[in-house]
């Protein structure tokens, strides 16, 4: 990590601001990694069942039952059509809040085009999980990003539950569309917000405008990769940046969060995007940002006492960096960062606190695995 001093002598590109500030702590725990499963196809979500079982997402189009020994149990039965390819596929899946006696399970993937034209966009569904864990039964699809776009890149796709009950869904911009997620009139590069049913919240901060659509919560995203509500019901999420500049948001209503006009990233092969801006009044700053770019992933807040001195922070996933970062915010400033399993690897696609309290990694890979990070003397 470089020093306050180095930062200033380097590159504003090249030192992300948020991170010269930080102190990277030793390692004051220890932590060891057990292999819950493996032989997964690429693994992008968890969610956890009761009696010790989860449910896993693969992105080539299959959810499957993993027994609490780890055993992989035959794909469900019932997904809808799903456009696998690229980085599409089914993604997200997260458990109503009311699982217990709804047996409701959320999840979103890239959805074909109806006349099979090579279209296709994130959509999130519902189902109720059957009561032998073997099918999903009445499917809903409750809402479909549109317009479909010819692309195998950026779906964004990570879905939180308020505790209000309604869903918030990430959207990607779609790659080759970057300018749309300025443009309130589609759903690339945006964040929606649902009723469950799939109608639109009356306190959205777009309704009633005719130059927007209701259901934008919040604009101006790249390719949301991770989310998750905070200790104190807040709701963050991190996003990839383009060779440099991924971001930690925290969403709020109706605001802007600039991609592609300001961008603490280049591109591809170097270049300034557009006027190669990184502030722009109305448009909000990440509370951190990482540059050169570790391809976040998943996130989630330390909520257990599993991890003494942990309590609170957030956890990332890095899927070019191979591993995760603790973070420790102090209001909306950075205390504290860790890198956790350096030597893991392999890449992290996305990490959950259990119901018992440990933290749970999967990694993305065509045999990936489901890890338990547990604490040692």
């Amino acid at each position: 990590m470089p020093s306050t001093a180095l930062c200033r002598r380097l590159a504003p590109r090249l030192c992300a601001a948020a991170l010269c500030c930080t102190l990277v702590s030793a390692h004051a725990l220890h932590i060891q990694q057990q292999v819950v499963a493996q032989g997964l196809q690429n693994p992008w979500a968890v969610a956890f069942l009761p009696e010790g079982k989860f449910l896993v997402t693969e992105r080539p189009g299959r959810m499957r039952v993993i027994a609490a020994d780890g055993t992989l149990g035959a794909p469900l039965q019932g997904l809808p059509a799903i456009a696998a390819g690229g980085q599409g596929g089914l993604l997200d899946v997260v458990l109503d809040s009311d699982f217990a006696h709804s047996r409701t399970v959320y999840f979103c993937y890239s959805e074909p085009a109806p006349t099979h034209n090579g279209t296709n966009s994130t959509a999130l569904a519902k189902a109720q999980l059957s009561a032998d864990q073997t099918k999903l039964e009445n499917l809903q699809v409750i809402f479909s990003q549109r317009p479909k776009k010819a692309s195998q890149l950026h779906f964004g796709c990570r879905i939180v539950e308020r505790r209000d009950g309604t869903l918030l869904l990430a959207l990607g911009e779609r790659y080759h569309f970057k300018e749309e997620a300025q443009n309130l009139q589609n759903h690339l590069g945006k964040i929606v917000r649902i009723h469950k049913d799939g109608s639109i919240p009356k306190d959205n901060p777009f309704v009633g405008r005719s130059d927007a659509l209701p259901e934008i919560w919040s604009y101006g995203h790249r390719n949301p990769q991770g989310a998750a509500l905070a200790p104190d019901g807040s709701y963050w999420m991190n996003e990839h940046g383009p060779q440099g500049g991924d971001e930690i948001n925290r969403p709020e209503t109706g605001k802007n969060y600039g991609w592609p006009v300001i961008t603490y990233g280049e591109n591809y092969g170097g270049g300034k995007i557009g006027d190669g801006k990184t502030h722009q009044a109305g448009m909000a700053q990440p509370l951190h940002h990482w540059t050169p770019s570790i391809a976040v992933s998943g996130m989630a807040f330390i909520t257990s006492d599993r991890y003494p001195g942990w309590k609170g922070d957030m956890v990332v996933g890095a899927l070019k960096a191979q591993r995760l970062d603790r973070i420790r915010f102090e209001g909306n400033k950075i205390s504290k960062v860790e890198y956790l399993l350096p030597d893991l690897g392999q890449r992290v696609r996305d990490v959950r606190q259990g119901p018992d309290g440990w933290l749970y990694v999967l990694t993305d890979r065509s045999n990936g695995q489901l890890l338990r990070l547990v604490t040692t003397p």
